[in-house]
């Protein structure tokens, strides 16, 4: 292609509106490759969001798809009955565990119209409805699951009926809604679809789903369901299917991803630029977590075990290095729980802050998260020299070693505090260490080599034929 190619990268609740690790890769992403031109295609909860990235001069158009106020069109299906009784047929291979082709349905949908309102009405999609209630929901009323599945169900049919923006490939960072509007482009436009996931879509949302109070038993499962499926069809279109790590690979083609359009690509970061932190030693012994102040992050646990290990080191101090507005009422109760833990002297919230300054100085990095695919700051805090004590999520596990002197079960504040005091009880075993976790990540991790790989991706996919709708893979450089 002599042009340059055009990739719309599709991103469900992330850039450029919030903050976070996704975020961050999206946006070197794009400054990298210069040589492309970017679409945003974003799908939003509610309109109006203020950015938190200045958007990149290669970054061509952003469509902002909003699920509380989707666009409506006045064209109908011409065989309405029809298409409804084709998505009926798809539910009943959904609710099976299959991952049924859906090239007619999405074919036959105008761009612009929302299947809802004529799917409740019409009498197979109340069968359906009704006799779901009947197997699912005996013992509540049939509101409660209708409200449910209209939840549900509304924002998947916004997103069938929705009109994605041209593009020469579409590039979702996740399953989910973001992965159904990429395999719609793809089928609509005719276009090669790549789909990353750093963390797994699915099991993130179940696990929300699951700790969530207000969702009943019946709910809970159609949740999840819906979800799983979601990934499912995501994989069978995409013609490239890609994770952070081996796990996560291993993960996806349980769920039935073919694992021959499979591929493991980790996460990069600057190499030089964290390379350059200078180390210089701060009177104390300070301990740090780079991250947003949000319960997905448990900065509670933190400060929990921030206490705990300045039982055993008075001359400890602790860094929450990282934006705070994200979630106000969060933040307070953070600031109320280190009040009480008589910690205010030495616990810091930063706020933004350029992190090499503390890399230079931390004498450990925490990592608390309760949920993390290949988190950026382990890579970091290794490449700067820090040594790292982590709560066991996502990939922290290879990072780390498998060293369970410094991971820790979630919400598990002791054994955090004890991986810290062993670092500072063993300073010469700690260099050893920091030396070794540098190497890896200069070797592996170099995100310039990251972000070669995708421009290469890009321009192979652009350029190949375009695969089968049903998502039969084709590799690019077979032939």
């Amino acid at each position: 292609m002599s042009r340059k190619p055009t990739v719309c990268l599709i991103l469900e609740g992330s850039y450029p509106f919030i903050t976070g690790g996704v975020s961050a890769w999206v946006h070197q992403l794009i400054l990298y490759l210069k040589d492309i031109d970017f679409v945003l295609y974003t799908i939003s909860p509610a309109k109006d969001q203020p950015r938190r990235y200045d958007l990149p001069s290669n970054v061509v158009g952003h469509k902002d798809m909003v699920l509380s106020a989707p666009g409506r069109s006045k064209r109908r299906p011409s065989q309405r009955s029809a298409l409804i009784d084709q998505i009926t047929g798809i539910h009943q291979l959904l609710l099976a565990g299959k991952a049924p082709g859906v090239d007619s349905i999405v074919g036959q949908i105008p761009e612009g119209y929302s299947v809802y309102a004529d799917a409740i009405k019409s009498d197979a999609g109340w069968h359906l409805l009704s006799s779901r209630n009947q197997r699912a929901n005996p013992a509540y009323p049939f509101s409660d699951f209708f409200w449910a599945w209209k939840s549900a169900h509304d924002m998947m049919f916004a997103i069938l009926g929705d009109t994605a923006p041209e593009a020469d490939l579409y590039h979702p960072v996740s399953t989910g809604y973001a992965g159904l509007a990429a395999l719609c482009a793809k089928i609509r436009r005719g276009k090669p679809l790549i789909l990353t996931e750093h963390g797994l879509y699915h099991k993130e949302r179940e696990m929300e789903i699951r700790k969530a109070q207000f969702i009943r038993g019946y709910q809970r499962d159609m949740w999840i369901g819906i979800y799983n499926n979601l990934s499912r069809l995501s994989y069978r279109y995409a013609d490239l299917i890609i994770a952070l790590f081996e796990q996560n690979r291993r993960l996806q083609i349980e769920l039935g991803a073919p694992q021959a359009k499979t591929r493991v690509i980790p996460n990069g970061i600057d190499v030089p630029f964290y390379s350059a932190v200078t180390r210089r030693k701060r009177e104390g012994f300070h301990v740090g977590l780079v991250g947003r102040v949000v319960p997905i992050k448990d900065i509670k646990t933190f400060i929990s075990m921030s206490k705990i290990v300045s039982a055993t080191i008075p001359e400890a101090e602790f860094h929450c290095i990282g934006p705070t507005d994200e979630d106000p009422a969060y933040f307070e109760d953070c600031k109320i729980l280190v009040e009480s833990l008589k910690l205010t002297d030495r616990f810091h919230f930063t706020g933004r802050q350029d992190v090499r300054e503390y890399y230079g100085f931390l004498d450990v990095l925490l990592l608390t998260s309760v949920r993390e695919a290949q988190p950026l700051v382990i890579l970091e805090a290794h490449c700067a020299g820090v040594p790292v004590v982590a709560t066991r999520v996502g990939n922290v596990g290879e990072l780390l070693d498998y060293d369970d002197r410094f991971i820790a079960s979630s919400k598990d504040p002791e054994k955090l505090a004890a991986g810290v005091r062993y670092i500072y009880e063993h300073p010469e075993e700690i260099r050893l260490i920091i030396q070794r976790n540098r190497d890896k990540v200069v070797r592996f991790y170099d995100r310039d080599k990251v972000f070669e790989t995708y421009g290469d991706l890009y321009r192979r996919y652009v350029d190949a034929p375009v695969t089968s709708a049903a998502g039969e893979s084709q590799d690019p450089e077979a032939g």
